[in-house]
């Protein structure tokens, strides 16, 4: 399976989640700068940043979400 750039997986995310919460807000602007999960965004690690936007995506619902957030999962190390 090749991997996604995180950018790319950010415009994904900004075109399914018409009305994003808040706080996921800063950290889909983030993701959208990134390309590997070994990047870093200002004094935050990439892999920081997905899991903060994880923490705050639990509103997110649907098919595209699921299938997003598992692969944010995969690239984060994480279940």
């Amino acid at each position: 399976m090749t991997t996604r750039s995180l950018s790319i997986i950010a415009r994904d995310i900004k075109a399914d989640w018409k009305k994003p919460y808040f706080g996921a807000v800063p950290y889909i602007d983030a993701l959208s700068q990134l390309n590997e999960i070994s990047d870093r965004f200002y004094s935050d690690s990439a892999k920081g940043v997905v899991l903060y936007f994880l923490a705050n995506a639990s509103s997110w619902r649907g098919e595209t979400a699921k299938r997003i957030k598992s692969e944010l999962k995969t690239l984060a190390g994480i279940k």
